[in-house]
């Protein structure tokens, strides 16, 4: 898996064409037609909405699309069980859809499976932050995570994001979110925006 999205920012439709074999043909089309609507919506995408990674369509989505929302609710689920509820930043469907977020999907370029989500939240102009990473269980081990942040990261930098930001657990559940984050060059530091100190919270930041 490479560690940038390229993303095409012309003829969507054909790109796919061109990379697929005639039998994925009207499986990738289709995949772009289910998210026509989302892609004309008010949440701003200033680089090309479908990325093809390695067999892995990564491309804005709706929160509240029904596989969606079940790996929602599960990732909800598990940030609960694993940290004090006080100190659960996780959002909801629902806040997902607010216009300052930028909600992506990975799914299987083949089947239109679910593999994993991720989210960017702009505070302003140059500042981002990083929300609702998860990848589902199936597909954990492909890499996922890594071009879903990949393709955030590309994002960023087309709309002059120069720092972003995030919040993860502190638990051993999270060490594997925190070294994904350290490989991609993150360093720790103290809270930002609305959060305050918290054992159970780590903040990290990425000058782009």
């Amino acid at each position: 898996m490479t560690t940038a999205a390229k993303l095409s920012t012309t003829g969507l439709g054909a790109s796919l064409v061109d990379r697929q074999p005639h039998s994925r043909m009207r499986v990738a089309i289709s995949l772009i037609d289910l998210r026509a609507s989302v892609i004309c919506s008010t949440r701003p995408a200033t680089i090309g909405s479908i990325a093809n990674l390695g067999g892995v369509l990564i491309g804005i989505d709706d929160p509240k699309a029904p596989d969606v929302l079940a790996l929602l609710e599960e990732h909800l689920r598990d940030m609960f069980a694993s940290s004090p509820a006080e100190s659960v930043h996780a959002l909801d469907p629902e806040a997902l859809t607010d216009p300052s977020i930028t909600f992506w999907a990975a799914r299987d370029a083949e089947t239109g499976e679910l593999l994993g989500v991720g989210a960017l939240k702009q505070h302003d102009a140059t500042m981002g932050e990083l929300k609702s990473m998860r990848t589902s269980a199936a597909a954990r081990g492909r890499g996922v995570a890594s071009a879903v942040l990949a393709a955030i990261l590309e994002e960023c930098r087309a709309r002059g994001v120069r720092e972003l930001y995030l919040e993860t657990g502190t638990q051993d559940y999270f060490a594997p979110a925190r070294a994904l984050y350290a490989k991609y060059g993150f360093r720790s530091r103290g809270p930002f925006a609305d959060y305050t100190d918290d054992a159970s919270s780590a903040y990290f930041e990425l000058a782009l």
